[in-house]
């Protein structure tokens, strides 16, 4: 059997000091781990994004830093919102391509997609009811993944003749409205006609005509950004 025997008054002192102290650092830790909570709370991450598209959004004939996905998520930046853009672009792709490349270009954890497809189709002269089928299927397996689509439009070269523009610029109003998703009716608004903005070769914008796209699609980008669940402002 053991007996307790009384502290002397500095020892019991002492005691006491000691869990003061840890009383104070415990107090201290929990005030650490409340203002951090706090922080979670008011910082959100990052709105995850793709650009779905052909050379025009890869940056063909331009440095990494000029690709129409970076000056976009700058231009997001500079407007308050936080983004990762990742550049889904390949040159010379098809709707058809896009589409079987679908699962890999777009990684897990996106939340929305540009989708820019269909101009090589019209530069070869493809079946529109073909790119009609890609371009449908990929809003669809996009929207199955519970992914935000934003159409981005092109509109047939005039050489190619009165019904074939008629049938290929029907395809993007047409299903964006099927699939109820927003529309930006012409990528290359403000490039086409001005041939500064574009590369000797007369199909793909500069480095100038990229910020001219991206400061016409902007307004749009913002508009389809604020619908998401989740919004993330730049502190």
């Amino acid at each position: 059997m053991r007996v307790s025997m009384p502290l002397p008054y500095g020892s019991f002192a002492a005691a006491v000091e000691r869990r003061a102290r840890m009383f104070l650092v415990a107090a201290a830790c929990l005030a650490v781990a409340g203002s951090s909570g706090v922080m979670a709370q008011t910082f959100t991450p990052p709105l995850k994004l793709a650009v779905l598209g052909d050379s025009l959004t890869a940056g063909y004939g331009l440095p990494a830093s000029a690709a129409f996905p970076v000056r976009l998520q700058q231009a997001l930046k500079d407007k308050g919102i936080a983004t990762e853009i990742v550049n889904a672009g390949v040159s010379g792709d098809t709707a058809s391509g896009g589409r079987d490349r679908l699962d890999w270009s777009i990684p897990e954890g996106t939340q929305a997609v540009l989708v820019e497809l269909g101009a090589n189709d019209m530069l070869r002269g493809v079946d529109p009811k073909v790119t009609r089928a890609a371009l449908d299927d990929i809003i669809t397996r996009l929207k199955a993944r519970g992914i935000a689509v934003m159409l981005c439009g092109m509109y047939a070269a005039p050489n190619l003749g009165e019904a074939y523009g008629r049938a290929f610029n029907s395809i993007y109003p047409e299903l964006a409205k099927k699939h109820g998703v927003p529309l930006y009716p012409f990528f290359l608004d403000g490039v086409t006609q001005d041939a500064a903005m574009k590369l000797p070769d007369g199909l793909h914008p500069t480095a100038a005509g990229v910020d001219v796209i991206v400061a016409r699609i902007l307004p749009a980008v913002e508009a389809f950004l604020k619908e998401l669940p989740v919004t993330s402002a730049v502190r």
